[in-house]
């Protein structure tokens, strides 16, 4: 699973596992709260650092417009969003991105756990733009 053009991509093959296992004991068909909680679990188990349900403040021309929820938070570079329906949709893919976005992030995962087979897309943030460190 892990493909080295892909940036990142030794740390989403642990997570997209964790998520394979979770979906592997579970099944499909209970609501998005109980595979956050066994994928918490899960992530635990194999040593990732996270923020479950991580809050960022989203601005618009520089003024803070509200909040928004991540599911997960990676090693602080991976965001992780969640679903449980029986197939993914056009504006779940949208909200991943826009996440990457808000967060100013490069990489995340949209998993979905509501379909027989786990499903999972990498997502990549077009606007990511490298902090500099001084």
């Amino acid at each position: 699973m892990i493909n080295e053009q892909y940036k990142y991509s030794e740390l989403t093959s642990k997570i997209i596992g964790c998520c394979m296992r979770v979906h592997q004991e579970l099944g499909n068909g209970f609501q998005e709260v109980i595979y956050q909680r066994a994928l918490e679990i899960e992530m635990k188990s194999v040593g990732l650092d996270f923020a479950r349900e991580f809050e960022m403040h989203i601005y618009y021309r520089e003024q803070y417009i509200g909040t928004r929820r991540v599911d997960f938070l990676v090693e602080d570079i991976i965001s992780v969003e969640l679903k449980a329906v029986s197939k993914l949709e056009d504006d779940h893919l949208a909200q991943a991105i826009n996440y990457l976005e808000a967060y100013n992030l490069e990489v995340g995962l949209l998993i979905n756990f509501g379909s027989p087979s786990l499903v999972f897309k990498r997502v990549g943030n077009k606007k990511f733009k490298p902090v500099r460190s001084i």
